[in-house]
């Protein structure tokens, strides 16, 4: 059979799927602002980590007594990815607000009519990628922070207890909270808002929380994707912290809401 007749005999739906899928795929490899946002994230992840580590391995001896019991080596190198998941946003924003601004997000949906679809061939291309970075990112951040600390402070190893979950699930979270971002997109439709909400929800409610009694900010703040993210990239728990898979699930709750929104939106709306 040649290849010309498979494709004649394969179900629409397949052949339009995978379509959507390299459409998408194509997009996101020739946009200029892929690369500039993941060389960001790259830059900030892996730097914070290097300055964080290199400072606490100079100071380690004069360190207190109460800085040194709440030490996580694992955390203290991954640290760098609470700064580095602005950049995933900023770029799963862009993956849906660039088409409504430019207006190709017509052309888009002319071409595939499924709406819930174009949002998943997104979602799966935009996902694929974020989470191959962010693992790579989480790996060599702590790799380089942990070889810091080698000789000067307590360091870890991917071979003791509960590290490799830590720095595997570090780059879950980049991937999530890019997926996250990328449904504020599809439901606000404009750039600015978008990253504004997304700055929000990650920054400044939980800074707001802080002005809040103990009792409701111990209990609120642990779901929101700043305390998740530290849960899931520790290896030892802090008070009031959710263990690293309860944190995953919260992920992925954000993750299914954010994107069942928006695709519900993009088929009730106009383009």
């Amino acid at each position: 059979m040649t290849a010309t007749t498979f494709a004649l005999n394969r179900p629409e739906g397949h052949a339009r799927a995978s379509g959507s899928l390299h459409s998408e795929w194509t997009k996101l490899r020739t946009v200029r602002s892929t690369v500039w946002t993941l060389v960001t994230l790259v830059a900030a992840s892996i730097g914070v980590g290097i300055i964080a580590c290199a400072e606490t391995a100079s100071h380690w001896a004069t360190m207190s007594l109460s800085d040194k019991v709440g030490y996580d080596p694992t955390n203290l190198s991954l640290s760098g990815l609470a700064l580095g998941q602005i950049a995933i946003g900023v770029l799963g924003v862009l993956i849906i607000t660039a088409e409504y601004s430019t207006g190709t997000i017509r052309a888009t949906l002319a071409a595939v009519p499924n709406r819930p679809l174009v949002l998943a061939s997104k979602g799966a291309v935009f996902g694929g990628v974020a989470l191959l970075v962010g693992e790579v990112v989480s790996f060599v951040a702590f790799l380089t922070g942990q070889s810091l600390l080698s000789g000067q402070a307590p360091h870890a190893a991917l071979s003791q207890p509960g590290v490799l979950q830590a720095v595997v699930l570090a780059g879950v979270y980049v991937a999530g909270i890019g997926l996250v971002a990328m449904g504020l997109g599809a439901i606000i439709r404009h750039t600015a808002g978008a990253i504004s909400a997304l700055v929000g929800l990650v920054f400044i409610v939980p800074l707001i929380l802080q002005a809040f009694p103990s009792s409701i900010k111990n209990s609120v703040s642990q779901y929101f994707p700043s305390d998740v993210g530290s849960a899931m990239a520790s290896v030892h728990r802090q008070a009031h912290e959710l263990s690293p898979l309860a944190a995953l699930a919260v992920l992925c709750a954000y993750v299914v809401v954010a994107l069942g929104i928006g695709a519900w939106l993009m088929v009730r709306r106009d383009a």
